[in-house]
């Protein structure tokens, strides 16, 4: 979206100013958006510009734009969770830390790389189709990853796919990525083959998809990978993901299961 060079009076409509590092304008409370239609204005360069609140690659690409917006203002938790509830798991199985190697799927800006650091993962490969997102974890938490790729995980080039390959993840991490379009259950599909059998799956998904009124098909996918046998479940919770503009919990589900088997591509055709 162009940078708007008029005044943020007079173009933004009635909106909240929240100061810190970089100033951003948020819509007014009583203003009703869905998740995927949230948006807002940051001052870079003197100029505020719009973006929307899944137009990743402009976010990553300002320094301090995604942290300052999700954690700061809007209080997104789901990194601690998802680190937390996987850490869980492993020490009730008695399962070492640093024996993991986890592929990040939907790696961002590396927030979620991070708190898996924390934990004491072993090997530790970022995956996102975004570039600007590598550049950004990068940029910001150069230490994080052993590896980083830029790739559709459904058809990867050639050598990442190779790469990947050679990792023998068994671990998958993805979060706050799935339902929206983002990472459809395909590439979920793909990603969740990559990690070997008896391996951890940690992820977590937007409450709504996984109920009955479900359009992302994520409930009748993940319903159907359990009554196979494809996917154990060993925890799950239910937890406030962040605030949205209006300052009303969003609710997603974290959960941690075992992968007991490939998914077969009849379940995401």
């Amino acid at each position: 979206m162009p940078a708007n060079q008029e005044s943020p009076e007079r173009n933004m409509g009635e909106t909240l100013t929240h100061r810190g590092p970089l100033q951003i304008r948020l819509p007014a409370p009583d203003d009703r958006l869905d998740q995927d239609a949230e948006h807002g204005f940051v001052l870079v360069d003197g100029e505020w510009q719009e973006f929307r609140f899944h137009d990743y690659d402009r976010i990553f690409s300002v320094p301090g734009l995604y942290e300052q917006l999700f954690h700061d203002i809007l209080d997104c938790r789901s990194p601690d969770v998802i680190a937390k509830l996987l850490k869980e798991e492993l020490q009730q199985d008695g399962y070492a830390a640093d024996e993991l190697r986890v592929l990040d799927l939907g790696a961002g800006n590396g927030l979620v790389g991070e708190q898996l650091r924390n934990i004491g993962v072993g090997t530790l490969v970022g995956l996102d189709i975004i570039a600007s997102a590598r550049l950004a974890a990068l940029r910001d938490r150069p230490s994080v990853y052993d590896a980083y790729h830029v790739a559709d995980v459904i058809s990867p080039p050639p050598e990442i796919a190779r790469d990947l390959a050679t990792h023998r993840f068994n671990t998958l991490s993805c979060v706050a990525a799935l339902g929206y379009a983002d990472i459809p259950p395909a590439a979920f599909r793909a990603a969740f083959n990559l990690v070997s059998d008896n391996g951890w799956i940690a992820f977590n998904i937007k409450d709504r998809f996984l109920s009955d009124e479900d359009t992302s098909g994520f409930a009748t996918f993940i319903r159907r990978l359990r009554a196979e046998g494809v996917l154990e479940l060993l925890a799950s919770e239910r937890y406030q993901h962040r605030r949205n503009v209006n300052g009303e919990p969003l609710h997603y589900v974290a959960i941690v299961g075992t992968k007991h088997a490939d998914i077969p591509e009849e379940f995401v055709a």
